[in-house]
């Protein structure tokens, strides 16, 4: 059985409370374990603790504009993969036309987070209306194609759980509505878009297995289902049925907005909510260590309220190891109380193992990005 060393003791001039009523002119930062999990320490400094004046090394965060990427493909596996460790993967693509295939993952269960466009999913398991905001949860083995709406492309975020599964949050004493109810969770239908699919017509489906593709050709659609019973299911839920926690007086760490868990990572959603609003409460994200996870954070839409010259289609790499927080602009604009609520949407990637970064990510990179915690 293992414990923690954890007894906390306290030594100099502190806060009570984590996240608020700071001692003048000082700088909370956290330096915990596990991700906000775990045991921590906050630390009060007289100086920001990003308040670098240099900054050189391969620990420097990274900002990639994926809205200067072109991902475009005749399937899923036409995607620029972004990153890539030996539990995940994150790759961009979008879906201009009709696919006219049918296309299996073999390596793992695949997480589809749908950042413009609508258009309709059809699947083992049936047909959904699909629209940007909308996660798409298709387990390992599913059989799958997209048509994305005439003039209107899919653009998708795509994260695979490499020989894993996505599965939801212990929700503990929130309970098991918190959050959101799992009856938000839609599914496909057999209904009579789905029926009038089927049919003798050739059909191809190319199959993902250890990071290769096969093609398997069949005299009809595969897609025949006319029925089906169980758990193991195709799942979709948008980012509007959210309803995030919140609280007046005390900063939530990112973990409160868990949306998937999965072997080695963890999937955030940060929606728009109320900013804390008593007087002493942090109205920003906190300095923390980034020591067990590196962070990826993909920006939907909104205004990124802790994030200076960051667009919708950005992404945003914080390597564990590195101490971040809000860019001094943000922080300046909390302390005076200047916002009252937040219109963000993104999504957060949290990997236990280090990601590599892959060539299509360097080629969009903004290597400033480093700097932009520089006061100015």
């Amino acid at each position: 059985m293992k414990q923690w060393i954890s007894f906390p003791r306290t030594e100099g001039n502190t806060s009570r409370q984590a996240h608020a009523d700071f001692p003048p002119n000082s700088f909370e930062r956290e330096m915990g374990k596990e991700g906000f999990f775990g045991p921590c320490t906050h630390f009060y400094h007289r100086h920001p603790p990003t308040g670098w004046s240099q900054f050189e090394g391969p620990l420097r965060p990274h900002a990639f504009d994926a809205t200067q990427m072109k991902h475009n493909g005749t399937s899923p596996w036409d995607q620029k993969p972004i990153l890539r460790n030996q539990d995940s993967q994150v790759a961009l693509w979008t879906c201009r036309e009709p696919m006219d295939h049918l296309v299996r993952n073999a390596d793992g269960d695949q997480l589809l987070f749908i950042h413009n466009g609508s258009g309709d999913l059809f699947c083992d398991f049936g047909h959904l209306s699909i629209r940007d905001g909308d996660y798409i949860l298709l387990p390992r083995g599913t059989l799958w194609r997209l048509t994305p709406t005439e003039d209107e492309p899919l653009e998708l975020l795509m994260v695979e759980a490499i020989g894993s599964h996505f599965q939801l949050p212990e929700k503990g004493i929130l309970g098991p509505n918190a959050i959101f109810d799992q009856a938000m969770l839609d599914v496909p239908r057999i209904d009579k878009a789905f029926l009038d699919q089927q049919g003798d017509d050739e059909w191809r489906v190319v199959v993902k297995a250890r990071q290769q593709l096969s093609t398997i050709t069949y005299p009809f659609n595969p897609l025949d289902a006319c029925g089906w019973t169980g758990d193991n299911l195709a799942v979709c839920i948008n980012w509007r049925d959210i309803r995030p926690l919140m609280s007046h007086r005390y900063h939530l760490p990112p973990s409160a907005h868990t949306t998937f868990v999965a072997q080695g990572f963890v999937v955030a959603t940060f929606v728009p909510r109320p900013i804390e609003s008593d007087p002493g409460a942090l109205k920003v994200p906190f300095f923390h260590n980034n020591d067990d996870f590196d962070e990826l954070i993909f920006y939907h839409r909104g205004d990124f309220f802790s994030r200076d010259n960051i667009h919708p289609g950005m992404l945003t790499l914080h390597p564990m190891g590195f101490t971040h927080g809000p860019h001094p602009k943000a922080f300046a604009t909390g302390a005076r109380h200047a916002r009252k609520e937040t219109d963000e949407v993104a999504v957060m990637i949290d990997s236990r193992t280090p990601w590599d970064i892959l060539p299509d990510a360097h080629a969009v990179e903004r290597t400033d990005y480093v700097n932009s915690w520089k006061p100015k």
